[in-house]
Order: C-alpha cells, then structure tokens, then sequence
C-alpha cells in the first residue's frame, strides 16, 4: 500500500480567482477533527525540514505556494511526492517519518493536525522510529 495518500480539495472561483474551503464532516476531506493548524515559510532552498514521525498524530500537508518534496517512511518503504497544488492535499497518518526538501523560495506549506501540539508524541530518532515501527 502507498504511503502518498492525496486528498483532493474543490477548487471554486469565478474570474475574481480561486478558493478552497476545508471542512471536517462525514463526507467531507479532512479524515479527522482538525486540532491544530500551522504552516511553514521562507525556508531557504538548502534548508530540509521535518526529520521526525508521530506516535498518535494525523497531518494533512498542503502547498498553498510554490513547491517542496516530501519524503515518507513507514520504516520498511520510503516513498516521495512533490508538492505544488494548493488544491492537493497529502494525508500523512501516524508512525510515517516524515521529511521535507527543495522548498521553492515562495513555499508556504499548510499543515493541519489531528491533535495540539505534545513533544511527547514525537521521535526524533530514525533509529527509534525504525524500531518501533517494526513493532507495531
């Protein structure tokens, strides 16, 4: 099974432009209750971000500017996917390590999250990740 899981967002505008709304609900995007909401900017080109997984939490990563690559790791496959559409958005579920390169100058990548923030549901170790992923 993949580990790149897109989510596709409805794109609505008329000539004054373009507009995605995000709703949580049985039959809308999102697949859970959106906790916590944060997006990162101006990271330089040679700047790689992320380098952790999550015990419990969900994310769904969107580029609402430029681009940047990302790397999943479920501790037995890795796989990457560019991300550059403000209309995509990519379900990153819990135990996947996750990295993030090549931003473009103008990248702003949104990311929503299933829970507030908890440095105890981080690992920051790939070692330790690996390790528990061949647990679990």
């Amino acid at each position: 099974m993949s580990l790149i899981k897109w989510i596709d967002f409805q794109s609505l505008g008329d000539e004054r432009g373009s507009l995605v709304a995000l709703e949580i609900g049985m039959e809308k995007a999102v697949p859970f209750v959106i906790k916590r909401v944060y997006y990162i900017y101006h990271t330089a080109k040679s700047v790689s971000r992320g380098y952790h997984a999550h015990r419990d939490l969900r994310q769904v990563a969107i580029c609402v500017a430029g681009r940047c690559r990302m790397v999943l790791d479920n501790g037995t496959s890795r796989e990457e996917a560019w991300m550059d559409s403000p209309t995509k958005g990519l379900l990153i579920e819990s135990m996947v390590w996750r990295e993030m390169h090549d931003f473009s100058d103008d990248c702003v990548l949104l990311v929503l999250a299933s829970e507030h923030y908890d440095e105890s549901d981080y690992i920051r170790s790939y070692e330790d990740f690996t390790g528990q992923a061949r647990n679990s």
